[in-house]
């Protein structure tokens, strides 16, 4: 990953407005940062939430609380908790999307 053109900044992340997305079924709210060829996100998935798209693009993800479902389009699951990531790059090889039954809340870099 290579950060350009993002200056020393600062970010408190109860001062940034969420805006709603809503999934296949179910809502997120995301906290955006973005600058120069970054996002970060500070993402919280309620209870039922499943992504209305495949996502190819790269991120670090970091669950913070909650349960997440990561499956990729070739039908493997992983269950992440609190305290653990996943890493992938930005290609169409390993699609995925997110879900929760029980909610969670994320942050992403990507």
């Amino acid at each position: 990953m290579k950060i350009q053109d993002v200056p020393f900044s600062l970010t408190d992340w109860e001062e940034v407005t969420p805006t709603e997305h809503k999934g296949e079924t179910g809502t997120s709210f995301w906290r955006t940062f973005e600058m120069g060829n970054l996002r970060v996100r500070m993402v919280e998935y309620f209870p039922g939430y499943m992504a209305d798209h495949w996502c190819a693009r790269g991120h670090v993800l970091l669950v913070l609380e909650g349960e997440l479902k990561n499956e990729l389009k070739d039908g493997s699951t992983h269950t992440l908790t609190p305290g653990m990531s996943f890493q992938v790059a930005d290609d169409e090889a390993n699609p995925h999307r997110a879900s929760t039954e029980k909610g969670a809340k994320v942050f992403i870099v990507d």
